[in-house]
């Protein structure tokens, strides 16, 4: 699916409307709890912390060794940050503008 086939989507343009209409942290959060399992949750923050490391240089490598993703979804993540899509490099850099980037380095 592409940006095109997703905003085309009747239930995943309500999707997107919401989540673009959260206006602070502690919504997205309620919205969150509602909408996701706690593993889906934490599946979503590891890909996360995953594109961070990978947007910071690391090696696919530490990043397995720090967030103990699997090589399959560093991989993906890396595939999607350097994709022609940029929801990952979009959001990184409104963190990084907005001062909420969090220094995530691998564990030692």
């Amino acid at each position: 699916m592409d940006a095109n086939e997703l905003r085309q989507d009747e239930d995943a343009t309500l999707l997107l409307s919401v989540l673009s209409s959260l206006g602070s942290a502690d919504e997205a959060a309620e919205l969150l709890l509602d909408l996701c399992t706690p593993r889906e949750i934490s599946d979503l923050s590891q890909r996360l912390e995953v594109a961070v490391l990978l947007s910071q240089g690391h090696s696919y490598a530490d990043v397995i060794h720090a967030t103990g993703a699997s090589s399959t979804t560093v991989s993906r993540v890396s595939k999607c940050l350097n994709g022609p899509v940029g929801g990952y490099r979009r959001a990184l850099a409104r963190l990084e503008r907005e001062g909420l980037a969090v220094d995530v380095r691998p564990q030692e």
